[in-house]
């Protein structure tokens, strides 16, 4: 199978570069199982990063573009390659093949891992929009917090054992002070460092990997020939009669 993982900003343009957005499609090939071909593109403007409702918004349009050329290109599953899941819901009315959202899949997975789980953030002014992706995935109630780490999306590959540092120092917290029973790292970035083990083995809880919880999301989806419902995500009535994407806009 196919999967495209879309990064919804154009990281091979920005502070990171192509050679991170390869490096990230080695760790998803690595993860992914025997048969299963990933590669990660990139919209061609956008935010350089993502780390408020504002920047999500900007970055929607474009992602959805590219997700439904990823279709048309013969991809059999699309990952949104962002925590927030922008654009999900909007794309799953347009793609036939099956859209994923890590937000979703990581928190769908860590709410099965215990009682209640927490998620690592960036800033606490994403605490909040956090909680609510939560109620929307149904698991609000399986919550036990959002910790930031106060480091910027930006920064956290600048010095990789400092920042290792801090997630664990604000993981152990969520289970000692939180009751947390799981957690997941509410950024991307933070997942490809792909420390899970670690910072698992330091806590002594499960740390759910957004990046990998997507991916196997999305293979289970294609191998057992699912996709999102058309009674929960329908194509648009316009798109229904004939209208096209682009005849939508209004110059």
């Amino acid at each position: 199978m196919r999967i495209a993982y879309v990064v919804p900003g154009p990281m091979s343009k920005g502070p990171m570069g192509l050679k991170e957005m390869r490096r990230r499609e080695a760790l998803l090939n690595s993860w992914a199982f025997q048969g299963t071909e990933v590669a990660v593109v990139d919209v061609p403007e956008g935010p350089a990063s993502i780390e408020s409702a504002y920047e999500e918004a900007l970055c929607v349009p474009a992602t959805i573009e590219l997700i439904l050329k990823c279709e048309r290109d013969g991809f059999d599953a699309a990952i949104i390659g962002c925590f927030g899941d922008p654009g999900l819901e909007a794309a799953r009315e347009l793609a036939r093949i099956p859209v994923v959202g890590p937000c979703e899949s990581s928190m769908l997975l860590a709410a099965s891992l215990g009682h209640k789980f927490s998620i690592l953030t960036i800033f606490d002014s994403m605490a909040a929009g956090q909680e609510l992706l939560a109620y929307k995935a149904g698991v609000r109630d399986k919550l036990a917090s959002v910790r930031a780490t106060g480091i910027p999306v930006l920064e956290l590959m600048k010095d990789v054992e400092k920042t290792k540092a801090r997630m664990i120092e604000v993981a152990g917290r969520c289970v000692r002070e939180d009751r947390a029973d799981a957690f997941l790292f509410g950024c991307m970035t933070m997942s490809f460092l792909d420390m899970a083990e670690e910072i698992s083995a330091a806590v002594g809880a499960p740390a759910v990997n957004a990046g990998k919880a997507a991916l196997k999301h999305a293979e289970t989806l294609v191998s057992m020939g699912l996709s999102q419902s058309k009674t929960a995500y329908p194509m648009p009535a316009k798109m229904q009669a004939g209208q096209s994407f682009e005849a939508l806009r209004v110059a």
